[in-house]
């Protein structure tokens, strides 16, 4: 089935704070749209409007056919304790739901029940479009071309986070949505994951509304962005591309700029010459007095002409500023900004792994020997379950190799951003979590340090675990500001942040003088950020190349 989803005139928000509001655009079959925006201003409040799982403040959301089968799939990869893969994937496409609907349909059929017959075969349709008949054959083969080794009996609470994506991608590729509402779908696959993704996504016969902060994800694939722009209180939709919309976007800016400019500069010169015209009507005046202190006459008649020629001068002056047209300045939005703390300098070898071997159930990797440079910066790539957190691991010293030698050098200063970004005390509320860490700060100190990030009061009384991933991975950034480092290493740092954190996050590390290990998919990251040398992952084994965005393409 095709079908058309219409947002008019949509509010959406928490309680009482409106997000975004009047936004309205169509979703056709063979549309992909990307919303944009920064953490907060409302995307996946979008996305739950859009699914019907939550109700908006104002406007209406539709679907021709009404009875069009809608997904949604949430940016976490949810770990149901007990939960199979088989059970996950079910539960994803929307056949477990289809299934148990039809199931109940079929008993109020065997009791008799009015109009059983009718919401019998609607459920039976739906069971059949939601693809439940055949899925269990259809999975191992899907999990097989993922390279998933696992099978659909395995637990999700056992699989890493790689393998949670591919089974999370699986289940997107085994689904048969009519519109399907995607959020950060790209958030830990590997290259071939991604590549999958995308030919899925630009292949699809229904429509797509997808949230995504992977740049080159969206150039390759949106066809219309929507904008929610929490700054201005503004929402925009954006024909074409993602390029295209940012070349669009950076145009609109600068005419919005301009035109306030211009706006004040010729509100500023009319006040002036209003306050002026006041200025030399009173000058008369007193000259008037001056000239003929002892004739009363003469000084009224002279104060009576020049106050009036004055005053309407400035009455004109007034007038045009009243009629102009009043143009609001554009708000400046908040932005991350921060630099990396930076420690003395580290011995000159940080790191060194001498014909290392880790092994963990039938993987194996190595033996592999590595040294790492002070001052160094490496790139870490390769396939989902290569071993890039192992070999991480084994770098850091907190994985003891089974065989071979790992020694780290003196004087290192290690900071971290951990794939699950669990460095924090999840438990915790977010200020007591980082004061424990950060042991000489103060309160006063660390609630400062939490604001630059764009995590306020609300968010340091939460704990760790309640946050999104975006804030928790703010969180952990703040931490690197906060303490000297000359070792940086980031385990898909990309993951959860926003598009201007993104770029912040890529200015950051130009500065950083120290050594750098960077794992990550995002292929304009690779592209952007000053590397030395690649480390790629496959089969166990660990291949030194020379810097290029292309060499895992």
């Amino acid at each position: 089935m095709t079908a058309t989803l219409v947002a008019k005139d949509l509010s959406g928000g928490h309680g009482h704070r409106t997000l975004f509001d009047n936004l309205s655009f169509t979703v056709a079959p063979g549309d992909v749209v990307g919303v944009v925006g920064t953490n907060g201003a409302g995307k996946s409040t979008l996305l739950r409007l859009l699914a019907g799982v939550d109700q908006p403040q104002g406007g209406s959301v539709s679907l021709a056919p009404a009875d069009a089968f809608v997904g949604w799939l949430p940016q976490e990869h949810e770990r149901v304790s007990g939960e199979t893969v088989a059970a996950y994937i079910g539960r994803r496409t929307g056949c477990t739901q289809a299934t148990a609907e039809m199931e109940s349909a079929a008993e109020a059929l065997g009791a008799g029940a009015p109009g059983a017959d009718d919401a019998y075969a609607r459920a039976f349709d739906r069971w059949m479009a939601s693809g439940a008949a055949d899925l269990d054959e259809r999975i191992p083969p899907v999990l097989a071309d993922l390279g998933l080794a696992t099978g659909a009996d395995a637990l999700m609470t056992g699989l890493s986070g790689g393998q949670a994506a591919r089974v999370a991608l699986a289940a997107l590729l085994l689904s048969r949505f009519d519109v399907v509402l995607l959020d950060e779908p790209t958030n830990d696959l590997d290259l071939a994951g991604l590549a999958k993704l995308e030919d899925f996504v630009t292949n699809l016969r229904g429509g797509v509304v997808l949230v995504s902060h992977d740049r080159e994800f969206l150039a390759r694939c949106v066809t219309t962005i929507v904008e929610l722009d929490l700054a201005q209180n503004a929402v925009a939709v954006y024909d074409g591309g993602y390029d295209a919309f940012l070349e669009e976007r950076a145009v609109a800016r600068r005419h919005a700029r301009e035109k306030y400019d211009e706006f004040a500069a010729t509100k500023a010169d009319l006040v002036a010459r209003a306050r002026t015209q006041r200025e030399w009507s009173s000058q008369g005046v007193r000259n008037a007095m001056k000239k003929s202190p002892d004739n009363d006459k003469i000084r009224r008649a002279a104060s009576t002409e020049s106050s009036e020629k004055q005053a309407q001068k400035v009455r004109q002056m007034e007038s045009r500023i009243a009629r102009l047209d009043v143009v609001e300045e554009p708000r400046k939005e908040w932005q991350l900004q921060f630099s990396i703390g930076q420690a003395p300098r580290s011995s000159a070898v940080v790191a060194t792994l001498r014909n290392a071997v880790a092994r963990q159930g039938s993987f194996t990797l190595g033996p592999v020997s590595l040294q790492l440079n002070g001052g160094e910066r490496i790139g870490i790539t390769g396939p989902n379950g290569a071993g890039k957190s192992t070999l991480l691991r084994l770098l850091l010293g907190t994985q003891a190799p089974d065989d071979g030698d790992a020694s780290m050098g003196a004087t290192v200063a290690v900071g971290e951003i951990d794939q699950a970004r669990g460095l924090l005390d999840g438990g915790s509320p977010l200020g007591d979590a980082v004061e424990a860490v950060l042991a000489d700060w103060n309160s006063a100190d660390v609630r400062t340090l939490l604001a630059k990030f764009g995590l306020k009061a609300d968010h340091t009384s939460r704990t760790v675990d309640s946050l999104s991933p975006g804030e928790r991975t703010r969180a952990s950034l703040a931490l690197l500001q906060a303490r000297g480092v000359n070792l940086l290493v980031l385990d898909e740092p990309t993951n959860h942040l926003d598009l201007p954190a993104i770029e912040q996050l890529e200015e950051a590390l130009e500065s950083y003088e120290g050594a750098l290990l960077l794992v990550t998919h995002d292929r304009r990251l690779l592209e952007n950020v000053r590397l030395d040398y690649r480390w790629h992952l496959e089969d166990g084994t660990v291949r030194q190349l020379h810097n290029t965005a292309s060499q895992e393409k």
